[in-house]
């Protein structure tokens, strides 16, 4: 016997009535919004390499392209130094004494600065040294200190890093250890206190060697947790297992896969090198005279900010430029090569 269901005669009760389709059946799904970040399953999908998708990513966001664009023009400015200073037709260290006026306190002569065919962007006041020459020397002394140390942190932290989250133990225990004392002490106050003790050596070096001993820990915590959530993944399993040497594992499995972090890690070391570099100039434990350094031209110019603008302006721009787009950049590959290291 059959009962009848609401939906008509002659249909069983145990046959449930066919719903109409929704509204949205045979539609294509809505498009993702312009500048949306694709799904992490979609990212996945499209069996795109690391690098394939950071050059996709940086190539869709127009800031970062431009910060891209002035990375690039000041690293090649760093470089060509030497030679575009000699296209300008001027040492870093000549003086120019027609380009100011001995009579007004050594103003330089001519409207912002004395910036004209002559003096690209102007001349110093009294000494009249051309401020194109020592801007782009400038660079390149503040970039070959942010590199080179950036370079010390990121080597050292992550050889100790991978070291104390693959070994663990005591290794972990006494590297951990190190990291919280280094951590521990105020680093700029013994960065002043050493450069301001060390006599009649290359300060570039030095500042170089400084800013690279108080600033690996923090890498090293990168990595050491990331190292940590690799040591027990399958495949590290199975080459221990196999018989592969520790070396092997950790220059073979584990270093790939801490590279997104670091190297998204690195490139926003640099700003903050580049800063570090310029505060300990400014204050005069970095770069001595007649080197010219961001920092120390800014320190120069404080006293003739009211009556020449411009020679505390340009300084103050590239070092502002220079940070911001690095800042830019670093953004923007943590959010692309470590995602998960990025959400708050």
């Amino acid at each position: 016997m059959t009962t009848t269901a609401p939906g008509g005669p002659g249909r069983p009760a145990s046959v449930p009535a066919r719903e109409p389709a929704p509204e949205t059946a045979g539609k294509p799904a809505p498009e993702p919004a312009p500048g949306a970040a694709p799904d992490a399953p979609t990212a996945a999908a499209t069996g795109s390499s690391p690098w394939q998708l950071a050059r996709r990513e940086l190539r869709r966001r127009p800031a970062v392209r431009v910060s891209l664009c002035v990375v690039v023009l000041l690293v090649l400015t760093a470089v060509t130094a030497p030679w575009l200073g000699a296209l300008g037709g001027w040492s870093p260290e000549e003086y120019d004494k027609s380009a100011v006026d001995p009579y007004l306190g050594g103003q330089p002569l001519g409207s912002f600065g004395g910036i004209g065919p002559e003096h690209w962007l102007g001349v110093e006041p009294v000494t009249g040294r051309d401020l194109f020459a020592r801007v782009v020397t400038g660079a390149q002394v503040s970039l070959l200190i942010a590199f080179a140390a950036t370079a010390i942190v990121v080597v050292t932290g992550t050889a100790a890093g991978i070291a104390a989250g693959y070994f663990g133990g005591r290794t972990d225990a006494a590297l951990s250890r190190l990291m919280d004392l280094t951590m521990s002490f105020p680093s700029l106050i013994f960065m002043i206190a050493m450069l301001s003790v060390a006599k009649d050596v290359n300060r570039i070096v030095l500042m170089t060697a400084v800013i690279g001993v108080f600033g690996w820990p923090g890498v090293a915590r990168v990595v050491r947790g990331q190292t940590l959530s690799l040591r027990h993944r399958e495949y590290v399993d199975a080459a221990r297992v196999g018989g592969s040497s520790s070396w092997r594992i950790l220059t073979r499995d584990v270093l790939p896969g801490v590279c997104g972090p670091v190297i998204a890690y690195t490139t926003l070391l640099i700003p903050g090198m580049i800063s570090t570099e310029a505060a300990l100039s400014y204050l005069g434990v970095g770069v001595r005279p007649p080197t010219p350094s961001w920092g120390q031209m800014i320190a120069e110019s404080v006293a003739y900010y009211e009556t020449d603008p411009m020679y505390f302006l340009i300084p103050s721009a590239f070092l502002f430029l220079s940070v911001l787009a690095f800042t830019l950049l670093g953004d923007a590959l943590r959010d692309i090569l470590d995602p998960r290291g990025g959400r708050t």
